[in-house]
């Protein structure tokens, strides 16, 4: 039950940056099957990449293995830089197969960093990763949703709330590469 809600906890935080960039997304009255797209993409990015980091840590860890504790440690310090500090993301104007694609890569790359770190550690990284990805496509798409209430429900205050969660984002990208 521990490492359930362990996993349930970075899956949320995970999470946080699609929904976000979902309901940045969601002001822009994206059709119905690009919202699933979406939010189907970034589920499938959050299983696969934290396997993919998971091999890169099993190679680290029969190398690296007196080291391993160190070096999990030093990769959720990423994790959490990358959690505090914004990412530059950018307002699609059309979302279509490649824009879904790159949204769901860049809101995925904290994965990787969380399979690495798992596969050094010897976590249960299929559970985890299907977690991941239920909970990431879960809080896209209502992201989605809530953004595109906000701008039926309030026209231009949403339009603009989006333009401000744009416009934060790519400042933080900006003045904190």
């Amino acid at each position: 039950m521990l490492k359930f809600l362990i996993y349930f906890f970075i899956g949320l935080s995970l999470s946080m940056d699609a929904f976000s960039l979902a309901l940045s997304i969601g002001t822009t009255s994206p059709t119905k099957q690009n919202q699933i797209a979406l939010s189907s993409m970034i589920g499938c990015f959050h299983f696969f990449m934290p396997i993919i980091g998971s091999k890169i840590g099993n190679i680290f860890k029969y190398h690296l293995f007196e080291y391993a504790n160190y070096i999990t440690a030093f990769l959720l310090s990423i994790l959490l830089i990358e959690m505090i500090i914004p990412k530059k993301d950018t307002e699609p104007i059309i979302l279509n197969k490649i824009t879904i694609i790159i949204i769901a890569l860049t809101v995925s790359l904290d994965s990787l960093t969380v399979g690495i770190a798992f596969g050094i550690s010897k976590e249960h990284i299929f559970f985890a990763s299907t977690l991941f990805s239920a909970i990431s496509f879960i809080f896209t798409y209502f992201g989605l949703l809530i953004g595109k209430n906000l701008k039926e429900n309030y026209q231009e205050k949403a339009r603009l709330f989006g333009i401000i969660l744009m416009l934060l984002a790519i400042l933080k990208y900006i003045l904190l590469p």
